[in-house]
């Protein structure tokens, strides 16, 4: 691994980029999220309105308190928004892109999953995300992720066509890679799951100190595993983490990677600008 090599204005002395994302998800009417605080699912053809109400905190509430913190903190994150959400809150998008974060999409409801869709229905979803994002925010999606992290087969290509610089649905690399598609290229950047609300809290039980050992834990150890240039995800839900006990774990673990003579703090939409410049 010795000849991997980062573009430049990647600070050579610091080889794990951290990236720091947040998730700002949104149901549309009659779905729900498929996982909430109460464990035990309802009936089929019951809408969990107590999921629902957990979910919409994200944008009431988690949202607002975690760009305070991001603020305080001096880093700049991508928001991944789900379209619905910048439709319903359109001032919310507003602040994000005011406070200099990236309004990127992240279809326009978690219940629609890309995979699923027809070619006609997944460029209509796409389509109407960008122009409601824009309205909002003030300038179009430069990146896109997936509810699930799910594309289709066709996602990155109608992406390219549509305009969008960097793709995030990417599990396969450690760097940022480009993709080349019949509509043009654009960016691959890879999404990792270590240091990620959803599966350690959420899904896994987890307390909320785990998000930041396991954290500390890869970036202690990084130095032993002799790899040059790396990138790992800080990532947050709102309607999660955006919590009293999830805001300090994020705070913690901005601290831990702030100390770090290795670390350096960035986001996706800085990393594809790095790419797309190199390549």
């Amino acid at each position: 691994m010795d000849d991997v090599q980062a573009p430049p204005g990647w600070p050579a002395d610091r080889p794990l980029a951290i990236s720091v994302s947040v998730m700002l998800e949104g149901w549309a009417a009659p779905d729900a999220p498929g996982m909430g605080p109460m464990g035990n699912l309802l009936k089929p053809g019951t809408v969990d309105l107590q999921a629902r109400s957990w979910a919409d905190y994200g944008a009431k509430v988690g949202a607002w308190r975690l760009l305070d913190l991001l603020d305080r903190q001096g880093a700049r994150a991508v928001f991944y928004t789900s379209g619905v959400v910048a439709e319903q809150f359109p001032a919310l998008a507003a602040a994000v892109a005011g406070r200099g974060h990236s309004v990127a999409a992240h279809g326009w409801s978690q219940g629609t999953v890309p995979a699923y869709l027809t070619p006609e229905e997944e460029v209509a979803d796409i389509a109407r995300c960008v122009a409601v994002i824009s309205r909002a925010a003030g300038s179009p999606p430069a990146g896109w992720l997936s509810p699930r992290c799910t594309p289709s087969a066709a996602t990155s290509g109608l992406l390219a066509a549509k305009g969008f610089v960097f793709h995030a649905d990417m599990f396969d690399a450690d760097l940022p890679y480009l993709i080349r598609t019949p509509s043009g290229p654009l960016v691959g950047v890879p999404f990792t799951m270590e240091v990620n609300d959803m599966p350690l809290y959420v899904r896994y039980g987890n307390e909320p100190d785990a998000f930041t050992r396991i954290l500390t834990r890869i970036v202690d150890g990084w130095p032993r595993l002799g790899s040059p240039f790396c990138c790992l995800d800080i990532t947050v839900h709102a309607h999660v983490f955006g919590r009293p006990y999830g805001a300090l774990a994020l705070l913690d673990a901005l601290d831990v990677v702030q100390r770090s003579p290795h670390c350096w703090v960035t986001n996706h939409a800085e990393l594809a600008a790095l790419w797309a410049v190199a390549t």
